[in-house]
């Protein structure tokens, strides 16, 4: 038995558990497709928990379970306020006001918290490709500069007569221009 808190249950509509069984029928072709990965879940745990506490394995699917519920549940609720708000993509701001309206907002100050972290990381990660693409181009232009100048530097002034000559001592045939 699943139990919820009163204020989530509050919130709960047939027409919202109806929407969301729907939902689930079109996206995934068994309930077990659209789970949080397990090993996420335990890493969250494990992370969550003191060092030496075990859990059991049914405490664990039992968990991700409930994750997997409430991150549907959110998921439904945002892409409702969306299409509301006549918008196809949910955004941020959507989850935001989707945990507002399921009278979660001590979720929101820390998730906002960690999607600026999230964001500051990928522009770190964006910015530093972004300069060893820049590097690896100076590098290999820098390179391929100094292979033309050494080879500039190296060509000996032939005559047309003196390569025929050559071609000739190695047995090719000099090429004949009508």
């Amino acid at each position: 038995m699943i139990h919820y808190y009163p204020s989530f249950t509050r919130h709960i509509r047939h027409k919202y558990i109806d929407t969301v069984q729907y939902k689930l029928t079109k996206m995934a072709e068994r309930p077990e497709d659209l789970n949080l990965p397990n090993a996420v879940i335990t890493r969250i745990i494990k992370d969550s928990l003191p060092e030496g506490v075990a859990i059991a394995k049914e405490a664990r699917s039992a968990i991700a379970k409930a994750a997997s519920v409430f991150v549907l549940f959110t998921t439904s609720s945002a892409n409702n306020l969306a299409q509301k708000n006549k918008k196809k993509t949910v955004n941020a701001q959507d989850i935001f006001n989707a945990l507002t309206e399921m009278e979660f907002e001590k979720f929101i100050e820390p998730l906002q918290e960690s999607l600026e972290v999230h964001k500051k990381t990928q522009q770190s990660k964006k910015e530093q490709k972004e300069a060893k693409a820049k590097a690896k181009k100076a590098q290999e232009s820098e390179t391929t500069g100094a292979v033309e100048e050494s080879g500039a530097d190296n060509i000996e002034e032939t005559s047309t007569e003196d390569a025929v000559e050559t071609d000739k001592e190695n047995g090719l045939r000099p090429e004949t221009v009508d």
